[in-house]
């Protein structure tokens, strides 16, 4: 990629969106691209009332609710999105708080950034003058390129109410959204995490953990035939190679109940279901996993996400996280008996949400 057609493009985007904005906006804009927000997060609790006050006092129209992509691995969430789609101000706190701790960039890529902005500024190209941009730009890099504040001019006219988070995390919005509406109705959240291998199911149920306070995780993986239930006909049945019928019954319905789960995981060294592992229900309660949406499991769910993956990025996956034995399980058995499933039963069609796995 030309990054620094990428960074003159964003800035004069950013010049676009908010005629009115100053030299400063433009800095602020940039610093964000590259280092994100870890600035900003130091007291959590106190973090979160931030939110919350700000969100109570937005102002009529304050913002599209669309996420503004930066110029880098980060992206603003006006708060506008949280009226709009039932996120709630914990999860973004959340998002933000995870996206500081992140690996940003440094004052090298903040430097070939400013280069850009200098010489749009030359080109005459910038609503005010290149005087004043290199003032401005000077300044700031002789403080040491701080933290900066929105000018006067921009929250005048902008009043700007937004929380910057990581890129990777727009595209998990309609499900946490599609959470929290429920989460705000019901004492106890169901959900599953349906899709091919390598997908990232698994780690997304990690990031949910990790989002959410109360949460548990239950894997399909858990769940593999013991050696005398593979029977011909038993795995000639899309879906038949889980075992969806103890899964429903050790953890599904003790949910539905609100019970502890007490669940057998599947034991790969001696190919046998193991002793019972007790787990209480959470607020929200997580199945991860290919079959997860059987249809004998599927009415249990209160929400459903199928990850989508492309075959050639699910393949680059699989060869770089497998050594060449398991890699050939997987292509020569356990992708066609998923697909097979898919086809079969259509877990994609039947899910609330879809979510396109990308790099």
């Amino acid at each position: 990629m030309d990054h620094s057609r990428s960074t003159t493009e964003f800035l004069l985007a950013q010049c676009r969106q908010y005629p009115a904005l100053r030299p400063q906006d433009l800095l602020k804009a940039l610093h964000q691209s590259v280092f994100g927000c870890g600035h900003f997060v130091t007291d959590e609790a106190a973090g979160l009332r931030l939110l919350r006050e700000e969100l109570t006092s937005l102002p009529a129209g304050a913002y599209s609710p669309a996420p503004e992509m930066l110029d880098g691995p980060f992206c603003r969430l006006h708060l506008r999105f949280l009226t709009e789609s039932g996120l709630a101000p914990r999860t973004l706190f959340r998002l933000f708080a995870l996206s500081a701790k992140t690996p940003a960039g440094d004052a090298a890529d903040l430097e070939e950034k400013l280069r850009c902005l200098l010489d749009l500024a030359r080109e005459g190209l910038l609503p005010f003058s290149c005087e004043d941009t290199v003032r401005a730009v000077e300044s700031w890099r002789e403080s040491g390129f701080p933290a900066c504040r929105h000018s006067e001019e921009f929250r005048r006219a902008y009043a700007p109410a937004y929380r910057v988070i990581r890129r990777e995390y727009v595209r998990l919005l309609p499900l946490l959204a599609g959470l929290d509406r429920q989460l705000a109705e019901k004492a106890r959240v169901t959900a599953a995490l349906e899709g091919g291998s390598a997908a990232g199911k698994t780690t997304l149920a990690a990031l949910l953990e990790r989002i959410y306070p109360d949460c548990c995780v239950f894997h399909m993986d858990d769940f593999f035939l013991r050696p005398e239930q593979r029977t011909e006909a038993r795995l000639a049945e899309s879906g038949g190679n889980v075992d969806y019928e103890r899964f429903l019954q050790e953890v599904l319905e003790p949910l539905t109940r609100g019970e502890t789960v007490q669940y057998r995981p599947y034991d790969c060294h001696t190919r046998t279901a193991g002793g019972p592992v007790p787990m209480a229900p959470g607020a929200l309660n997580i199945v991860e996993g290919a079959y997860s949406m059987h249809p004998a499991l599927a009415d249990c769910y209160g929400l459903s996400a199928f990850l989508r993956i492309s075959p050639e990025l699910q393949r680059l996956r699989i060869h770089r996280r497998n050594d060449p034995e398991a890699r050939e399980r997987f292509f020569s058995a356990w992708i066609p008996l998923e697909q097979r499933y898919f086809d079969a039963t259509d877990a994609a069609g039947r899910c609330d949400l879809i979510l396109e796995v990308d790099g």
